[in-house]
């Protein structure tokens, strides 16, 4: 756990004294001040978390974490666990939805075993597989303590490497059959609600009828009865967000926590994709209140929880366009306008050296 207690520490506010000098250097460009809306707040944001008037974001990466999910057991998805490790293979073929927007967007795609079931021999996969598939949290802990702990290790480390690698904007996606529940329970306890009004949390995830809806509700609800007492006696901070891991995460929920963790350490921004990867930094949020000035959140997601949990963030999404896939897709669609938002910075002319009359 000291790796993480000092990763967290080492996670300050970004320096808002910076923010004069970006803004002053916006408001002289070629254009109206404020005039570009949103990527002059972009622009802001990755300028203060960089702590430079010259933002960057030139070396994408997209790293898709998988895991399994014993919560299956329970009927909670549309899909059987299968498909996680046939979607891991998709990914490395490059046929998903990820790959294609990664293209477009100019980034790398990154696929990590956290914790499929199964063996997986697709190659250009990162193995660091925990263990194999979290537990059924309904009947027990989802994982260990010590199991939590190692694979917000590997989140931890990854970003580590990808930073010496020159990564400089990191956006996260996730594969795994029953996460939506996972993440519906994760948000249940980083909001401290009640058990009987969880189900505004919990949507279709895959696609179940209202039948199974139903049921994913019940299941949700068991799961945050049966756990929210041991996590919330937890002290606050890492050993409550461990704790929440412990209870009801996954293996690859677990991964992208330590990966948003070790980006702001970095001072790497990290682009939110759907509902999963926000829970993840739910619990990253718990461990390091800071992370949320390091976040910019891709989308909001058709799944009804998503939007509370942004809001616990404070977070405002770019787009709202229903997306409900994962993968990572809403975070890599969002990238080329990230890039965007710095370039304004860098290659924009001002008033005066373009020769251009200012405003009267």
């Amino acid at each position: 756990m000291k790796q993480i207690v000092n990763t967290c520490a080492a996670i300050q506010p970004v320096n808002a004294e910076l923010l004069p000098a970006i803004q002053r250097r916006l408001d002289v460009l070629t254009k109206p001040p404020g005039s570009l809306g949103r990527l002059e707040e972009i622009a802001i944001r990755l300028g203060l978390i960089q702590n430079t008037t010259a933002p960057h974001a030139v070396r994408k990466q997209v790293v898709i974490m998988a895991g399994d999910h014993g919560v299956t057991e329970e009927g909670v998805s549309a899909y059987p666990a299968a498909v996680t490790p046939q979607m891991v293979a998709n990914f490395c073929a490059g046929g998903a939805a990820i790959n294609v927007l990664a293209r477009h967007a100019g980034a790398e795609v990154l696929v990590v075993d956290m914790g499929v079931a199964v063996p997986i021999t697709s190659p250009g996969v990162l193995m660091r597989k925990v263990a194999p598939g979290a537990r059924n949290f309904c009947r027990g802990e989802a994982m260990s303590a010590e199991q939590a702990e190692q694979a917000v290790q590997h989140g931890l480390q990854l970003a580590h490497e990808l930073a010496a690698n020159g990564v400089d904007l990191l956006a996260g996606g996730e594969m795994g059959i029953g996460n939506t529940t996972s993440a519906a329970a994760l948000t249940a306890l980083a909001l401290n609600m009640d058990a009987d009004k969880l189900d505004i949390l919990v949507g279709r995830g895959t696609g179940v009828d209202d039948a199974a809806l139903r049921n994913k509700c019940r299941v949700v609800r068991t799961a945050v009865q049966r756990h929210s007492g041991a996590s919330s006696a937890e002290p606050r901070g890492v050993a409550r967000g461990l704790a929440w891991l412990r209870a009801v995460g996954g293996f690859e929920i677990a991964g992208l926590t330590g990966l948003i963790l070790g980006a702001a350490e970095k001072r790497i921004p990290f682009v939110l994709d759907g509902y999963i990867v926000t829970a993840a930094a739910l619990v990253a949020a718990e461990m390091a209140p800071s992370i949320r000035e390091y976040l910019l959140a891709a989308h909001c997601s058709a799944e009804p929880g998503h939007k509370l949990a942004l809001r616990q963030l404070e977070l405002k999404p770019l787009l709202d366009w229903d997306l409900r896939l994962g993968e990572g897709s809403g975070a890599a669609l969002v990238l080329p306008l990230v890039e965007a938002a710095t370039r304004i910075l860098a290659e924009m002319a001002t008033f005066e050296s373009a020769g251009v009359s200012g405003k009267i």
